[in-house]
């Protein structure tokens, strides 16, 4: 192994190579095809294929055909292997020196929820024109009581999709006091502290995104951009509601689960698995 972690310290040590690997560390467990690689870290598609290859010979991502398709992910056991080795090696296991998991400077750990506590829950997308604007308003409206639902774009649009609008007024929601948010409203000095932070598009997942104070647990929940939708008016509302019905399904799998019983690891691991909409492990009957 210790052969094996220069090599990898020296291929990371090359920006665009670093940029890749922070890019799929970001999306895991997500596996992402080159093209869309590409478009985020705006790389010709042969330079990516050097870089793709050096992470690959380094061990630190992996390569899956699907059909047609190649596929990349992070190793993440090659990555723990050699943040173990960075950690407990060099540091000694000194916690003075270099904690496993630390907040940001100047931070403090977020502390435990207490009873009756609600949850701060963000959802990100580019255009905070429809899908994030779909999920802000499912969770506030089916589990307000439990939740305080956000949403904002990295470069939001002045004003929401009206097949949006109609969708959510279809299904009954108050949409009067909805708006187009910038990311900006919701990070820094006097933003809420939020405990989820969820991508619900691809571009604003592949986005360097602020460091959100008190290290929330975050996701990707990708949907298919209804905006983009082409065809006749009732396929394009089509998109829309295909949209809505796919992060109704995802809250409610979220506002179902057993926050007070699960720890942060067993939090991510669950909605990592929303994300892929793999249903949640069966409760043993014992």
């Amino acid at each position: 192994m210790e052969m094996l972690i220069p090599h990898r310290l020296t291929t990371l040590g090359h920006p665009q190579r670093l940029a890749l690997f922070r890019l799929l560390m970001r999306r895991y467990p997500d596996r992402l095809p080159a093209g869309e690689i590409a478009e985020a870290l705006g790389v010709k598609a042969n330079t990516l294929s050097n870089y793709l290859s050096a992470l690959m010979q380094a061990g630190l991502i992996t390569q899956h055909r699907d059909g047609r398709s190649l596929l990349y992910a992070i190793e993440l056991g090659a990555v723990r292997e050699t943040f173990d080795f960075l950690l407990h090696d060099c540091c000694r296991g000194r916690p003075d020196i270099c904690a496993p998991i630390s907040p940001l400077p100047g931070e403090a750990p977020a502390p435990a929820p207490e009873a009756g506590h609600k949850y701060n829950v963000l959802f990100i997308c580019t255009g905070n024109s429809a899908r994030s604007i779909f999920a802000e308003t499912l969770l506030r409206d089916r589990a307000g009581n439990r939740f305080n639902a956000y949403s904002a774009g990295t470069r939001p649009h002045s004003s929401l999709n009206p097949l949006a609008l109609e969708v959510m007024k279809a299904h009954g929601h108050d949409v009067s006091t909805l708006r187009a948010k910038n990311v900006a409203e919701v990070s820094g000095p006097g933003a809420p502290r939020f405990d989820f932070v969820f991508t619900v598009c691809n571009q604003a997942a592949n986005e360097a995104c602020p460091a959100w104070e008190g290290q929330p647990v975050s996701g990707h929940w990708g949907v298919p951009d209804p905006v983009k939708a082409e065809g006749s008016p009732a396929e394009r509302r089509l998109a829309f509601h295909a949209a809505y019905g796919a992060l109704k399904r995802r809250i409610d799998a979220f506002a179902a689960l057993p926050f007070e019983a699960l720890d942060r690891i067993g939090l991510q691991s669950a909605v990592d698995r929303i994300g892929r909409d793999d249903p949640p492990p069966e409760k043993d009957p014992s």
